[in-house]
């Protein structure tokens, strides 16, 4: 059966064909069916295939094969269509055209094979993209004079045309080259004459339902590029407006309205817009009348109802994006506006995702419009913004004509600004922070996983609130206040109010004056704490803790200038660290390490009224505070401590409270350590291991936040640490000696490799947070070489901790060339044996690989003479190394990889050796770096595959090569120069890797990369087209090419962000905040 099948010198056996795809569709067993999908998928890759598909289309009624037959066709319209000879295409077109045509003719037919229609409808659009305008100049009229003959094959036309305008203006990037794109959009707009008296024509003469809707649905793809005269020239808005009121059409118009509202071109159809908005508002009143609450009207309504609620929130948002102004300056327009803005605001309370982040945007950037009306008339926007609220009238742009505009604006939009404050509370988002939430069934629990969506939409609303609050001081705080209020007296109680208040309370830091700031936070801790005392049952009490702790979380400003408030919060904080209920320790934890962190000074200094620092009063108290706390959550008041004793500038002090902090660790270690020199057979004890492991772990979070001030407390434990290492490390190798691999996954192993890694986590910190310590590399380094890098040669590969690659490369890093010495015993003991564990194939070992390339880059930038100094089959390796490093699919490998070749290469250029180094290797890593960039699964590395290739390319003329990259044993007549030579290799390498273009495009590709080679954006765009034309990134998500630009605009608005107070929270600052 199959013989027979896959031989196509003569005509598919037709009916064989069709048994086999329904072998493959589930009516076989499992074996058949994976014998049907193997001849399928060997007859889709057989490049004479779709010499067929025409007998194959005529002789079957099978769906399921007559789809085989068009996705063979379809690959081949993509990627083998202009080397087909001018009659097979001609054939192919023709076929599709005639299918469709009588498909579509006929009502039942047409109605019975709408599948089989739409898909032959896909594949006409892509034999367009190569065809049209060049090669089939009379599409559009034929198209249009076609549609005329019938009401189906106009409903199909039309079908078609909404296709061919999705495909040219929605989804061409990286599909086809920027000039292919430019081309086929010049052309739809030359011929849109026919395609608009066409739909108008429908519009006005047909009767059918289902035509009508198709050309409404065809109008809307086409609105958003046609040239403006059509719309507003020509009987298109009345006849639109005319449909708007049918239940059955008004979705469909109101999706055409939100088009054209987008559209912008200066001011020269103003009225035009105003005429329509006017009557719109008109019709939408009697559909939907003022007052009606959405809300409900949503949750009730059906499908049809629930898209036109959403349908509205995009019309008005786009309208208002772009012709707010002309309805706001003229007082007859503005009772309409008023009332689309209240429409909005009832759309914006619909409980629906998608809804609400459509009037979410909106509103963010018509506050930021707003806001910046205020600024641009100052040189700093901080200076206006500390003057917005009640100063308003001081602005200095009343001096010069600007006030009164601003002003009338100002009190024009003071209703809806004031409503939409109150929307912005009530439904604030979730803040990353805070931890405890309510479940499906009511629960209040802690939360296990982060939602992404609920913490972009926060960031959105955050900055909304933040520009409304600039707005009007006054109006945001006694909205808050008056909502706080009604929680105390139970009168709008419920978790879910408490929390979005208290949320957007938190979230608007910063963006007040301070005295106002603190006047307010005094009145919402001291309700907040009341409410927390009058409130019963554990859940309220959790919800409230949780929201006492985020808010004062948000305001480490006003807590450094009240220490009373501070301590009271401190001490607040240390009673939630006895509650149980789910979530609230480790929010109190965490908002304790970011109050200290933030107001660490205040606790180191003797206050007013006290008789000693609070440290030192914390330290007496520390067993009680830390009782009822999980390990890890130990780990984070250390962390907290660990900071407040990095404040203290006295060092006598400072190692005094280091001793006290650790004491109850260091008594277990010191315990432990002597019952060992007795037997060491007491370190064995599952139970000690663990121990040890915990007393490592909190050493490591005093180490994050101390950094050099650990020193007397590393000190203290280290040959002890080491000791324990190396007698764990014996351990495991032989538990797995004796076990095979699996050993190293019981639990004991797993116990005794975790304490390892812990030890070296700690040192790694240790170094890492050390300033200016070059005698703790001396100390420490040398006392680690057997321990450590002897004792990971020496591992079986199981046995082995990825944690050395990171401890050394952080080491290196840190200090430099100091370690140019050690590298030869580093890379003898690490080199050899970690290639071996990941050449094997991609999988294997991911922690070694990345850490392993990490340790690599380390050398290769800090030490590179050291790499120079290795034997050329070392230097092999570690160039084979790299390569195998980039050509991982794992994002952080290959990038690793690229960003270490591109510093070897700039290294070698200018070192003594950048003949013999390139003479080698310049064309492997050409051939390579090609491999990766034309190959989709490594996208994401794009930038540096572009970075490189230049890198390169610039290299041939720089002067840095004076020697031939070719051999001349192998060369008969020498080249005039390495830039010929490279030219003619590269165009012979893409010619052979691409066969699917022509000799002359690959040429002109080689050419134009040697022409923009000194200008990256020219030659990335180039590349970019190269990557669409040879096909191979076709049909695929291309956002990783478009990455890098992606990233500078983000820059761009953090760096924006930063001249608006408030808009990035004063917690977040990476500033010191020095305490006054």
């Amino acid at each position: 059966m199959a013989e027979k099948l896959r031989d196509l010198s003569q005509p598919i056996d037709v009916a064989l064909l069709d048994a086999t795809v329904a072998a493959f569709y589930g009516t076989g067993s499992k074996e058949e069916r994976t014998v049907a999908d193997q001849i399928l998928r060997e007859l889709q890759n057989n490049p004479d295939t779709w010499l067929q598909v025409v007998h194959i289309l005529q002789n079957t009624q099978n769906l399921n094969t007559k789809f085989f037959a068009l996705q063979v066709l379809e690959g081949v319209i993509k990627y083998r269509w202009n080397v087909l000879p001018v009659e097979q295409r001609d054939g192919i077109k023709n076929y599709i055209s005639e299918v469709i045509v009588k498909l579509s003719s006929n009502e039942d037919s047409f109605r019975r094979e709408r599948l089989y229609v739409n898909k032959l409808n896909i594949i006409l659009v892509q034999v367009l993209k190569h065809e049209w305008p060049a090669r089939w100049q009379s599409f559009i009229p034929d198209l249009v004079s076609a549609a005329k003959s019938s009401e189906t094959i106009c409903e199909n036309c039309m079908v078609i045309l909404k296709l061919l305008s999705e495909e040219v203006f929605d989804f061409s990037r990286g599909e086809m080259t920027q000039q292919k794109i430019k081309e086929l959009k010049q052309s739809l707009n030359s011929e849109f004459q026919l395609i608009h008296e066409l739909c108008l024509y429908v519009l006005s003469a047909s009767q059918r339902t289902e035509l009508i809707r198709a050309t409404l649905a065809t109008l809307h793809a086409f609105l958003s590029w046609i040239p403006l005269g059509y719309v507003f020239e020509s009987p298109l808005l009345e006849t639109l407006l005319k449909f708007f009121p049918v239940a059955s059409y008004r979705n469909l118009t109101l999706q055409c309205f939100t088009e054209i509202a987008a559209l912008q071109f200066g001011d020269f159809y103003d009225m035009q817009y105003v005429n329509m908005y006017t009557i719109f508002m008109v019709q939408l009143q009697t559909m939907l009348p003022p007052g009606t609450n959405l809300l409900d009207a949503y949750a009730n309504g059906s499908n049809e109802e629930q898209a036109f609620i959403q349908n509205l929130a995009l019309f008005f948002t786009s309208f208002y994006k772009a012709h707010i102004r002309i309805l706001e300056s003229n007082a007859e327009n503005q009772a309409a506006l008023l009332l689309g803005l209240e429409y909005l605001v009832g759309i914006s309370y619909v409980d629906e995702t998608e809804v609400f982040k459509v009037c979410l945007d909106y509103w963010n950037s018509f506050v930021l419009d707003l806001f910046d009306a205020h600024c641009q008339n100052m040189e700093n926007p901080a200076v206006a913004a500390s003057m917005m609220g009640l100063q308003a009238p001081l602005l200095p742009g009343m001096a010069n004509g600007l006030g009164s505009p601003l002003l009338q604006r100002r009190r024009l939009y003071s209703g809806p600004l004031s409503k939409l404050r109150l929307l912005m509370i009530s439904r604030m988002a979730k803040p990353e922070e805070v931890l405890i939430v309510e479940d499906e069934n009511g629960n209040i629990v802690r939360e296990t996983m982060k939602d992404n969506d609920v913490l972009v939409q926060y960031k959105i609303m955050r900055e909304t609130l933040i520009y409304l609050c600039h707005l009007d001081h006054v109006d945001t705080e006694q909205q808050m206040l008056k909502k706080l209020s009604k929680q105390l007296i139970d009168e709008d109680w419920s978790w879910n109010n408490l929390n979005t208040l208290c949320w957007a309370i938190g979230s608007i830091s910063g963006s007040m004056m301070e005295d106002q700031e603190n006047r307010f936070l005094v009145l919402v801790i001291r309700d907040l704490l009341n409410l927390c005392e009058i409130t019963k049952g554990k859940d309220n009490k959790a919800v409230i803790a949780s929201n006492i702790m985020y808010v004062v979380g948000q305001y480490p400003k006003f807590l450094r200038a009240h220490w009373k408030f501070l301590k009271t919060v401190v001490n607040k904080l240390f009673e939630f660290m006895h509650e149980t209920h789910p979530g609230v320790q480790d929010m109190a934890c965490d908002t304790f390490l970011k109050i200290v962190q933030k107001c660490k000074r205040k606790f180191v200094i003797i206050q007013v009224g006290e008789n000693e620092p609070f440290i030192s009063e914390l330290l007496s108290g520390l067993r009680t505070t830390i009782a009822d706390l999980e390990p890890h959550q130990i780990h984070t008041f250390y962390e907290s401590v660990g900071h407040m004793i990095q404040a203290e500038p006295d060092p006598a002090k400072r190692d005094e409270y280091l001793k006290r902090l650790m004491d109850l660790p260091n008594q277990k270690w010191v315990e432990i350590f002597g019952q060992a020199s007795q037997s060491v057979d007491v370190l064995k004890d599952p139970d000690v291991i663990r121990i040890v492991l915990n007393i490592l772990q909190t050493s490591t979070s005093v180490a994050s936040s101390l950094g050099t001030f650990f020193f007397p407390q590393i000190s203290l434990i280290f040959c002890d640490m080491l000791t324990v290492y190396r007698m764990y490390s014996e351990l495991i190798s032989n538990s797995i000696a004796e076990g095979g691999p699996l050993a190293s996954r019981t639990s004991y192993v797993k116990l005794l490799r975790t304490v390892k890694r812990e030890t070296l986590k700690m040192i790694e910190m240790f170094v890492d947070k050390a300033e200016d310590q070059p005698q703790i590399v001396k100390h420490f380094v040398l006392q680690m070489m057997d321990p450590i890098l002897g004792d990971y040669a020496r591992n079986l590969p199981d046995a082995r901790e990825s944690e050395v690659l990171s401890l050394f490369a952080t080491i290196i890093n840190k200090y430099k060339n100091l370690m140019m010495e050690h590298i030869p015993h580093i890379f003898e003991a690490v080199f050899q044996c970690t290639l071996e564990m990941i050449t094997k194939n991609f999988e294997d070992y991911p922690e070694h690989r990345l850490k392993f390339f990490s340790l690599l880059r380390a050398i290769a930038t800090h030490c590179f003479h050291a790499l120079i100094q290795l034997a050329s089959q070392q230097l092999k390796l570690v160039m084979d190394s790299i390569i195998w490093a980039f050509r991982h699919t794992e994002r952080n490998i290959a990038e690793t990889g690229l960003n270490l070749l591109l510093e070897m290469l700039k290294n070698f250029q200018v070192s003594e050796f950048c003949n013999q180094f390139h003479r080698t290797y310049f064309l492997p890593i050409e051939q390579e770096i090609f491999a990766v960039l034309t190959d989709t699964f490594h996208k994401p590395g794009f930038k540096l595959h572009v970075l490189i290739l230049q890198h390169l390319f610039c290299l041939l003329d720089s002067g840095s090569l004076t020697e031939p990259l070719w051999d001349a044993s192998t060369v008969p007549i020498p080249y005039p120069s390495n830039m010929v030579f490279v030219r003619d290799y590269t165009i012979k390498l893409l010619g052979t890797s691409f066969p699917n273009m022509t000799l002359a495009e690959v040429t002109r590709f080689v050419d134009g990369l040697f022409e923009s080679r000194n200008d990256l954006h020219i030659f990335k765009n180039h590349i970019r087209d190269f990557l669409v034309q040879s096909k191979e990134f076709s049909a695929q998500d291309n956002k990783d090419l478009y990455a890098e630009e992606a990233a500078a605009q983000r820059e761009r608005e953090r760096q924006h962000m930063l001249t608006i107070p408030g808009l990035i929270a004063p917690s977040e600052l990476q500033d010191e905040m020095v305490d006054s």
